[in-house]
């Protein structure tokens, strides 16, 4: 039926797929997205936003890379907030509050409007692998179809297990079904296989909820956007709420505990540790008498409200009385109980850098299927994952970020080199060089990469050309332009910082806590200045000057960490030969295949001792 050869299959159509998908097709292969169903491409599964702690960033990279998650996001935005503002400038993150239905519509729209992309719909039951290469796919009709290479973007689907107290339905989501035969067919090929579960909260009538009683929270005045490309900015948002649980829902829930899954021993995997369930919580934190409820909108139009907070494998009569005793919720109306699910994954260390894996070539696993948790940290790799099968299949070289470049570049790394047991999720703390991989300057980082890859046109690299030259200008400014104290002391006193008693450069002055440029433009000439550039121009000079002996720092220690980096240690080595190494360094080693001493260094369990024994080897 389907006697075309493509370049790529992406099977699976969630965040990962959609950006593995785009990224092949862009860049000229020829690409199937294959989906159990089209209704449900670039489906938001648990919660309806984009974005947050570390993530936000990630969605900015992707953007910055020609991704389409950022774009997508904007256009379905219901409310914008730039969290952590209170922090410094590597902990600003952009989230936003989605229309659920407008995101999987722009989504496809994204896609079918995307050169070299074909759909295909039915379920994968088994790839075609010759010679240790994967050669094509079978699905459930018994269509085989034909491939240079395959992505598996396969998110909570493969032998999917869906919970609610103790009722047990097969599926990938709710109401839909779970895929099955890739699982057994890996396993059976060698890889190690593990099984990871995550949760979604109650959805319910928002009409059946009293408002007056919560605490709203509103977006930001300013709002601002994930692309850097002219996607619409919002007008007018929706509100989010906040509200609290309290012990009578906490005694009511653990009347059900006996009915859990999570504790009666039906469910032996590992859920998300930072985004725990309700019954986890509270007997996690047995002395906390309540807990944070964020009560979100699922779109401009629906009356669908997603309780943030509360996810939950529980029995749904237990989780709907408990529910009744929330503030704002005595007269809820559910829509669909919380529900857990199981599902298997493929612990990561089995890949390469470019999400290829070791006992298969040119087949990619990206997303969930590597352990990881969130739309975020999926999409980055999908994106990863589809480029770098594009340039296997046209004998191009891998394309890999490093930890110094972008969070993606973290991501992948602690996933190969250190595993992961139970689902990842991104947070700014695991990367070491925050500071250089800020949300606002991600186009500055890796636009002139997504240019040379072919991902990124002509006028999205003029554009940040044009921000790095008009930052410089500005910052040249600030630095020559002198200011005297009859001019700043005013300004210095309303911040209650310390005057001067000699001129200081207006770059000087900046750099003291509490002021920002927005102050130093109530002196007229600064401002007639500065007001030539824009937000996001003025932004970038204020944390260069702000922040430059932190960021200088930083930099030194990426060039001392990319010597390590640079001593390449060959892929064929042999571990055991080495007496010197612990019997755990040997083990881990081995089976990790790090690329450089850098990467050795970061496996867990691998010493400084163990370090020093290789470089003497690899030295000699």
């Amino acid at each position: 039926m389907i006697s075309e050869i493509y370049d790529v299959i992406v099977v699976g159509a969630g965040h990962a797929g959609c950006e593995a998908a785009a990224a092949a097709a862009n860049l000229g292969s020829k690409t199937l997205l294959v989906t159990m169903n089209m209704q449900t491409i670039g489906q938001m599964s648990c919660n309806p936003a984009m974005g947050g702690i570390a993530k936000g960033q990630i969605v900015r990279e992707i953007d910055a890379m020609g991704g389409y998650s950022g774009i997508v996001a904007d256009k379905s935005a219901i409310q914008f907030k730039m969290l952590n503002l209170s922090k410094g400038p590597a902990m600003w993150s952009p989230r936003t509050q989605n229309d659920r239905m407008l995101f999987a519509e722009e989504w496809r729209l994204a896609l079918e409007n995307t050169p070299n992309l074909d759909f295909f719909q039915d379920m994968v039951k088994q790839l075609i692998v010759e010679n240790n290469k994967v050669t094509g796919v079978v699905t459930s009709l018994g269509i085989q179809i034909k491939a240079k290479s395959v992505v598996l973007t396969n998110g909570t689907f493969l032998n999917g297990l869906i919970h609610v107290g103790d009722k047990q339905l097969g599926g990938g989501r709710m109401g839909e079904p779970r895929a099955f035969g890739i699982t057994e067919q890996l396993v059976s090929l060698g890889f190690e296989a593990g099984r990871m579960k995550t949760g979604t909260p109650p959805r319910v009538d928002g009409r059946s909820l009293d408002y007056s009683k919560m605490e709203e929270q509103k977006g930001d005045e300013n709002p601002q956007k994930f692309s850097y490309l002219d996607t619409p900015k919002l007008t007018k948002q929706l509100s989010c709420h906040i509200v609290y649980t309290n012990e009578t829902v906490h005694d009511i829930l653990r009347e059900g505990f006996d009915r859990s899954p999570m504790f009666n021993g039906t469910i032996q995997s590992l859920g998300p540790r930072y985004c725990p369930s309700i019954e986890d919580k509270i007997n996690r934190f047995a002395e906390r008498n309540r807990h944070q409820l964020f009560v979100e909108p699922e779109g401009w139009k629906t009356v669908e409200i997603y309780v943030n907070g509360f996810s939950s494998s529980l029995p749904e009569d237990v989780q709907i009385k408990a529910m009744k005793h929330i503030p704002g919720f005595e007269n809820v109306k559910v829509f669909r109980p919380g529900y857990a699910i199981e599902y298997d994954y493929f612990p990561p260390t089995q890949l390469k850098h470019t999400l290829e894996t070791k006992l298969i070539d040119n087949l990619y696993f990206a997303g969930q299927i590597n352990g990881t948790t969130g739309y975020e940290e999926a999409a980055g790799q999908g994106l990863i994952a589809g480029i770098n099968a594009h340039n296997k299949v046209h004998e191009k070289g891998e394309f890999i970020l490093n930890r110094d470049e972008a969070y993606i570049g973290v991501l992948i790394d602690d996933l190969i080199t250190k595993g992961t047991e139970e689902p990842y999720r991104m947070f700014t703390s695991r990367a070491e060089y925050r500071l250089l991989l800020r949300q606002d300057n991600a186009d500055i980082r890796l636009t002139e990469k997504a240019f040379q890859l072919g991902l990124a046109k002509e006028d999205r690299l003029r554009r940040v050309e044009a921000k790095i030259s008009e930052s410089q200008s500005l910052e040249e400014f600030l630095r020559e332009t002198s200011l005297k104290p009859g001019i700043i002391n005013p300004i210095l006193e309303s911040i209650e910082s310390s005057p001067v008693d000699q001129a200081y450069r207006a770059a000087q002055i900046l750099t003291r806590p509490n002021m920002t440029l927005e102050k130093l433009d109530e002196i007229d000439f600064i401002k007639e200045a500065s007001s030539q550039y824009n937000e996001e121009v003025r932004e970038q000079a204020e944390i260069n000057i702000k922040y430059r002996g932190y960021i200088e720092k930083e930099k030194e220690n990426v060039a001392k960490l990319n010597r390590l980096e640079n001593i390449k240690i060959p892929e064929d080595f042999d571990y055991t030969k080495l007496s010197s190494l612990s019997a755990e360094a040997k083990q881990k080693m081995s089976n990790v295949r790090p690329k450089t001493i850098a990467q050795a260094g970061r496996i867990s369990g691998v010493s400084p001792a163990d370090i020093n024994v290789l470089l003497v080897y690899l030295g000699r």
